[in-house]
């Protein structure tokens, strides 16, 4: 158990930035993006991995909102993992986001890097937390259940994000999507196993990319169907991306004010499993999921 609760941040929009580039760190830094998620895995070639690890460091530290800034290490399997961590650690960033995630052992073993690293230096044991793409290898996609259990560094974990590029490539797939531009059924698959999984650990589930950065208009038509269907928030690799996502991630005052008023229902028929408003029949079911769109937009 970890002594201290980390505090959360918003989730809707994550904006990737390659930590070789200044510039465009820059850019994520000072844009809408609720996280800033400095890159030093695929967006960095193995030789610029050294450089980008002094430059993310550097741009952390003269941030005076940390808490927002992010950095997605390379895979717990490998030895680039340690050298990033090493690396940034001092600088004190919000969280790190785990690539290639294959289960709570993973998280596990990067929660005791952290630990040791907050300790080497000074930082609060905690502090540091985790958001894990949990689908991106084939073993992966059978363990998006364990992030619910209990085991050490539990309490870390926040977020899981699902990725369609890593997985195509471990299946050696040509395609993910078909001629109407929707996924395939084993990104679906995918998409929905990172969904239950994230409900089942109770952290936010985060939707991933979307490459056609231009189509601001389809970004942010499926941005409103994801969040329907219960996720928090979305991946973004272009800053224009992010005011579409935002949006669609907040809710409306319609929503806020009909949450309210089935709040308010219940209240005033106390102990009633199904309450009539506005010419519908409501459930506990609708009670719990309008004190979650309150309590979500309160923080």
């Amino acid at each position: 158990m970890l002594p201290t609760a980390p505090a959360l941040p918003k989730m809707r929009s994550w904006l990737f930035a390659p930590g070789d580039s200044e510039k465009k760190m820059g850019k994520a830094i000072a844009g809408a993006a609720d996280i800033a998620l400095l890159d030093l895995e695929d967006s960095v070639a193995l030789e610029n991995k050294p450089a980008a690890r002094a430059l993310v460091a550097e741009t952390i530290k003269a941030s005076d909102n940390r808490a927002r800034l992010w950095v997605r290490i390379n895979p717990v399997s490998t030895a680039d993992c340690i050298a990033d961590l090493v690396a940034v650690m001092p600088a004190q960033p919000g969280g790190v986001f785990l690539p290639k995630a294959e289960g709570a052992a993973d998280v596990t073993r990067l929660h005791h890097y952290l630990t040791a690293l907050e300790a080497a230096n000074g930082i609060v044991q905690g502090r540091t937390l985790i958001a894990a793409l949990v689908t991106e290898t084939a073993a992966a996609m059978f363990k998006t259940g364990d992030y619910a259990g209990d085991y050490p560094g539990r309490e870390r974990l926040v977020a899981m994000s699902w990725g369609a590029e890593d997985l195509s490539s471990a299946l050696g797939a040509r395609e993910q999507r078909g001629p109407d531009g929707e996924y395939a059924h084993t990104y679906e698959m995918a998409r929905s196993l990172c969904l239950i999984g994230a409900a089942a650990a109770g952290v936010a589930p985060i939707e991933t990319v979307q490459p056609e950065f231009r189509d601001l208009d389809a970004l942010g038509a499926r941005a409103r169907r994801v969040r329907a269907q219960g996720f928090a928030g979305m991946l973004a690799i272009h800053p224009a991306q992010v005011d579409p996502i935002n949006a669609a991630f907040t809710a409306s005052a319609e929503e806020l004010a009909h949450a309210r008023a089935v709040v308010q229902a219940f209240a005033d028929h106390p102990g009633a499993g199904v309450v009539a408003l506005d010419g519908a029949m409501l459930d506990r079911p609708h009670l719990v999921l309008a004190q979650r769109l309150l309590a979500d937009a309160e923080r």
